[in-house]
Order: structure tokens, then sequence, then C-alpha cells
């Protein structure tokens, strides 16, 4: 037997007997809330009220205000059943679920009782950054050279921290969140205050609203942070997905291994723009859908890569679209942090004056995106795919413009292996954009070591060659027109 096989064993044996404890305390739980609904029983059944108790957190609200015969309004069964639970065994805080940003799971649990608890995550990463391998200017399709300023330096990339819960009922929820990108100081979106209220109907149909990302891809649709390349996606994806935008929108599982994502927003990427740039049409539309066929699951949240390591195969199939009408008034600055501006395949902005090197400019423009993904995974090994295509049209045009439509395709590759159980992953991915006015491309090698065997700490280390990258801003690692060698070394943390 190797030692990573060893290994791999005893952290099984100590998990096995984490859940054993658990366990046994959770019976332990029951037991006194089984003889706390007793005695609540048994004081109805005789006139008398259980004795008042302060439980901690969300357990010590008080009972409604009375009125009527005696002057007491007594609580409903099912609300004194819940908080005759709470007093026989609150949630002690400082405990910790698993979960991060969009998962179930708690993070740290800073109170909970009958009407509501409150728990808290948080997703940072420290960041190196090389950029001295690329060329330092930029020749664009149309014979326009820029100079590139390329970067070397240490940043604290990201601090999100998301407080939520639910209040009142376990069916009205609340997501809120404070998410600020360093590299981004003194941009208009650097500092982000987001989040959104939802209502759970069923398993079937979860309403939202508030901002969220569109799915419009398999980035966008709730997958983050668990990606390959930490918290960077290959360029073909940032070149077609929507953003992060404000909107409502509904999701649910149909059957076991279905499910589904639909929202109606204001625009493409609301970070960085306001109210009054938005024109008065609300026509944004973002809807996925996803099937597991195999194993009804696909990893937490559908991530990237198999940690988990599936001992039967597990795989994915998923199909995304999204439609909006994009003025150049609504669109973020061009460094805002998680911007989605329309590009040509050679970065150039579409909004921009004179894009194409004419004496013109399109005001409006309808965006039409497609994105089909698939992948598999089996004891350790992954591989991952989507493809995309792209429809510009119905341009609004000021001046000289020498093109009606514009139509591209792309797609981007992943493929992972888990080396060492838990411990240490390798991966490949890369990307491609068929454009009409260039077919830039991405490839980044890379491993992610876990040095604690969890999946919520890990270093990120990778080399990214890109060829005439058609995307970038100060968050994302890359600049536009960027060709050459770039080199990331993250530590990240999601509790």
């Amino acid at each position: 037997m190797s030692d990573a096989q060893r290994a791999h064993i005893e952290q099984q044996i100590q998990e096995l007997r984490d859940e054993r404890d658990a366990m046994s305390k959770s019976l332990s739980q029951f037991d006194a809330r089984i003889s706390a609904l007793e005695s609540e029983l048994q004081g109805t059944a005789t006139g008398q009220k259980p004795a008042a108790t302060v439980a901690s957190g969300f357990g010590a609200a008080q009972e409604p205000a009375a009125s009527g015969a005696g002057g007491t309004n007594p609580l409903s069964p099912a609300d004194a059943s819940k908080r005759a639970i709470a007093i026989a065994a609150p949630v002690q805080s400082g405990t910790y679920e698993p979960g991060g940003f969009y998962d179930t799971g708690k993070g740290i649990t800073l109170a909970s009782g009958p009407w509501g608890d409150l728990g808290f995550n948080l997703t940072a990463y420290l960041r190196y950054l090389n950029q001295l391998g690329t060329k330092s200017t930029y020749t664009d399709s149309f014979g326009r050279t820029y100079n590139i300023d390329r970067r070397q330096d240490i940043q604290l990339a990201k601090v999100q921290m998301t407080f939520k819960g639910w209040i009142f009922d376990p069916k009205f929820a609340w997501n809120f969140y404070v998410w600020t990108s360093n590299a981004s100081q003194g941009q208009g979106a650097q500092v982000v205050v987001a989040g959104n209220l939802h209502y759970d109907f069923s398993d079937a149909f979860q309403l939202y609203a508030g901002i969220h990302s569109l799915p419009s891809t398999r980035s966008t649709n709730r997958s983050f942070p668990y990606w390959l390349r930490n918290d960077q996606r290959p360029i073909a994806d940032e070149f077609f997905r929507g953003s992060y935008t404000q909107g409502i929108w509904a999701q649910g599982v149909i059957t076991p291994g279905l499910e589904y994502r639909a929202m109606l927003a204001n625009n493409l990427s609301a970070l960085g723009v306001n109210a009054g740039q938005l024109d008065s049409k609300i026509d944004t539309f973002s809807g996925a859908l996803v099937w597991m066929p195999t194993t009804r699951e696909y990893g937490p949240l559908r991530g990237f890569g198999d940690y988990e390591n599936h001992d039967k195969l597990a795989t994915l199939l998923g199909v995304h679209y999204t439609t909006s009408t994009e003025d150049k008034q609504s669109q973020p600055g061009t460094d805002s942090m998680e911007n989605t501006q329309l590009r040509l395949s050679d970065g150039t902005l579409l909004f921009s004056q004179n894009a194409f090197n004419t004496p013109g400019q399109i005001n409006q423009a309808r965006y039409r995106m497609l994105d089909l993904e698939a992948g598999a995974k089996y004891r350790g090994y992954a591989l991952e795919g989507e493809f995309y295509w792209r429809w510009l049209d119905q341009f609004q045009v000021t001046g000289i413009v020498p093109v009606n439509k514009l139509y591209d395709t792309g797609f981007q590759l992943q493929a992972s292996a888990m080396l060492m159980p838990r411990q240490l992953q390798a991966f490949v991915s890369g990307s491609k954009i068929f454009g009409q006015y260039g077919n830039p491309y991405d490839v980044g090698v890379g491993v992610n070591w876990f040095p604690f065997t969890r999946k919520e700490a890990r270093l990120n280390v990778m080399g990214i060659y890109v060829n005439r990258s058609p995307v970038g801003y100060t968050a994302y690692p890359l600049f536009v027109g960027m060709d050459g060698w770039v080199y990331v070394v993250d530590m990240a943390l999601n509790l």
C-alpha cells in the first residue's frame, strides 16, 4: 500500500469517526427535543404555560403581542414546537458547515433559533501576477497600435464577505454580501454591496429577486468558486458570457438530475452601471437547463474537476441561452470588475467611436448567445467543455459602420486529474474564438494544492499562454491584446 493510499484511508477513517460523533450528538439533541415537546404538550393539556427560557441567537424572540380573554395569545402549535426545540437544543454559534458563496452550507453560524438563522461565508485570495513575459504593444485588426502596461504585483485580489440565512419562515431566505476587488482600486465598482431575497415554494420552484449572475455559461451559473483556474476564466468564456445584473429569477429541480434557472434582468452587467444609464426596457433574458443523467449529481455546485473522486461515472449536459438589447450608455467601465463589454474578436469595443476605423458608431445592438456544455468525471479524472455561438445585430448607428451584423463562435476545454487524493490536482485548460476580426486562443497549465486536505483552502499555480487576448481588465490576469506567457499564483480561501 502506497503512502498516498494509506493517508487517504486514514482520512476516511477520521471522517467516519467525526460523522459518528456528530450522529451521537444529534441523537442526544433529538432526545432533548422530544422531552421538550412532551413537556410542552403536558403543559398545554394542564393549562399551564412552560417556564420562560431564553434561547441563544434568534431563539430569544418574544411571543406575539396578545389580545382577548386573559390578555394572552398563545403561539400556534407549530411555532410552539419550533420554540421548544430551540430552547431544548439551540444551535451553538461558531459551528462550521462548508458551503461557500452559492452553496447551501451556512459556513460559520453566527446565530440560530426558531425565528431564523444567520451564517457567514468568506471568499478571498492573495494573488501574485507576472505579465512580463508578454509583448509590450498590440496591433488590432484595423492596423491601430496600442501600448500595454504590463504588471508584476502582489494583491489581496478579492475579499467577499457573505451573510445569509432566513427569518420568520425557513422558506423566506436572504443572501447579502460585500465584495471588493483590490486590484481595481479607484474604479467605480471596486466595492459592491449586493444580494437577494428569495422564497422557496418547493424544490421545483424557488423565486429570487436582487443581484445575481446571468446563467449564460457554466461559470456564471453558480459554479464559482469550484473552478480549476481559481477566479479566472479562459478567454472564450470571458468573451462570450453575461455578468452580474439586477432582476428576478426562478430555479428548481424538474426531476432528480434535471435542473433549471431562468432570469429576467435589466442588462448584461450592472456592476459600475447606475440606474440612469439603463434604457426603459426590461428585455434581458438568460436561461439554463442542466441534466446529469448517470448519477443525478455532479459534485458541489457542479464545479470543475473531480476532487470528490466519483466511483461511478458522473456526466453533465447543459444548454444556456441569453438575449439582451444593449446600448453604449449601459456599458460598465472597461476596468470594472466582472465587467461584460461587447467586443469584436480583436478586443475592439463594439460601442466605441470609430470602432471599425470608419467615421461611425454603433449606439445600440441586440446580443444573443447560445452555449452548450458537457462534462464527465470518474475516479479523480475530469474532461469538460463548452461551445459558444454569439450573434450581434439590429444595430442602431450614427455615421458609417461597414457591417449590419456580427457572428462569432468559440469553445473551451478543460481536463484535470487528482494526482494525490484530496491533496494535489493537475489541470490543462484552454479556449479559442473563431471571429470575424481574429481567432485568439489561450492555454493554461497548472496545479491546485490543498494543504489541509480540504477543498476550502488551496494554492493555485498556473502559467497561461495567450495569443492576442480579446478581453481584459485589472481584476483579470490579462489585458486586451496581450500576447505571450502570464504567470499566476493564488492562495485562496473559501468558507
